[in-house]
């Protein structure tokens, strides 16, 4: 784990934008007017996805994908200009929010201004052509880190535009060496105190896919020494197996425990239901009360919570990366989350969520219980997804508590709750 990373990150909430498609315009503009909506859900941190140029050569869909840059010191001129962003993040700042951009240094697009300024940088094919490494991702070309002048150019953009910003999201950062990661992150911090990096850490089987391929491809492990958040990757697949009918609570609950004794004490993990990249959670989750409970364990589980664009309203479809698809915020799947989500963000932001020993348990086959204890305090989370009603044995003082989802007191007896069917939250002071 990064030496200086603070544990206070397990009690942010970070909302993703997709700036194309948050709107029908697609523009800065129109997320900074919708910058209120955003922090009254208990928004902390506001992550952009790639904000560059996007390059045409090999582009997929009729826009490209934002992963395809063209220039990572310019903005995309379909969002608006450096001017606009830059007071965009002004007022951010202004509402007591911080914002993180995304940058995609593993690649660009086959026609960026760093493969005709320095095409020597790129990788090359066994043919001696450009090319990639990853077969689906054919509208890019990878970069060469075997190259230091490519580590200064890459290090000098980071350091541009943490005079803006206040971190990054690094898209597949476990492609990149390590050492490239630790010299960055020491370089930035002379420009941009504190700065924030989030990994997109990968999926296990991806990491031995390239590895078997004599590629780099750092574990979590290794990516915490340069990153204070990382992906929950390691997790989310045991998730949906469960969703899916494949797998089971109690395997899922085991990837999770395993995370507090492999990892440093002060490890962060980004924890989601749904990202761009992954099938939006009222998609997998159809059933409207079970997306609530989902939701209210996702605000339980201990690091930072990610919110994408639309999640707020349980939008089902995830926008296409390539095309203009807007989000459907009145989608005939509709459901406010709003009002669950900001009451669930005021609760995470209770000390117990900074520092804690973390156990989940699944007492039967659709509920688990998680469990959060510092020295005398307590707080406890029975999260029963398919709405059972029944009493369940617990770890936890006698006494009347109140529920701080709903408000309403909830009694333990003898060791047992009675659940109701619905998601419980309670704290022993």
């Amino acid at each position: 784990m990064a030496v200086s990373t603070p544990k206070s990150l397990r009690n942010q909430v970070i909302y993703q934008v997709f700036t194309r498609n948050f709107s029908e315009t697609g523009s800065f503009g129109e997320v900074r007017s919708r910058l209120d909506d955003i922090k009254a859900l208990g928004t902390d941190i506001i992550w952009f996805m790639p904000i560059h140029p996007i390059g045409k050569i090999n582009r997929k869909g009729t826009l490209g994908s934002p992963y395809a840059a063209s220039d990572f010191r310019a903005v995309n001129p379909e969002f608006g200009t450096m001017s606009d962003f830059k007071g965009l993040v002004e007022t951010i700042h202004e509402k007591g929010m911080k914002c993180i951009i995304d940058v995609a240094y593993n690649h660009t697009a086959p026609d960026s201004v760093l493969r005709s300024e320095h095409p020597e940088w790129f990788y090359r094919r066994p043919d001696g052509n450009f090319g990639n490494r990853v077969g689906e991702w054919t509208d890019v070309n990878d970069l060469d880190y075997s190259h230091r002048e490519l580590w200064d150019y890459q290090i000098e953009t980071l350091k541009f535009w943490a005079e803006i910003v206040d971190g990054f999201r690094c898209d597949v950062a476990p492609l990149l060496p390590l050492a490239f990661w630790l010299k960055a992150r020491a370089e930035v911090e002379k420009v941009r105190e504190n700065c924030i990096w989030l990994s997109e850490s990968i999926e296990p089987d991806f990491i031995t896919y390239m590895r078997g391929r004599g590629m780099t491809a750092l574990s979590d492990s290794e990516i915490y020494q340069a990153f204070d958040m990382a992906y929950e990757y390691d997790a989310y697949g045991a998730l949906r197996a469960y969703l899916n009918g494949s797998g089971s609570l109690d395997a899922y609950a085991e990837t999770l425990n395993r995370q507090e004794y492999t990892f440093p004490d002060n490890y962060v993990k980004l924890r989601f239901l749904e990202n761009h990249d992954q099938p939006r959670a009222h998609f997998l989750i159809p059933d409207t009360e079970q997306l609530k409970c989902w939701t209210a364990f996702l605000f339980f589980q201990k690091g930072a919570t990610l919110i994408y664009n639309g999640q707020e309203y349980g939008v089902a479809h995830n926008p296409s990366h390539f095309d203009r698809d807007p989000v459907r915020w009145d989608a005939p799947e509709r459901v406010d989350l709003t009002h669950l989500i900001a009451r669930l963000s005021s609760m995470k932001h209770d000390p117990l969520f900074t520092d804690c020993t973390y156990h989940v348990t699944a007492p039967n086959k659709d509920t688990l219980v998680a469990l959060r204890t510092h020295e005398d305090q307590e707080m406890i989370g029975i999260f029963p997804f398919k709405g059972a009603g029944a009493p369940l044995h617990v770890d936890f003082p006698d006494g009347v508590y109140e529920n701080l989802i709903s408000g309403e007191a909830v009694e333990v007896c003898r060791g047992m709750i009675s659940c109701n069917g619905k998601p419980i939250i309670l704290r022993n002071f």
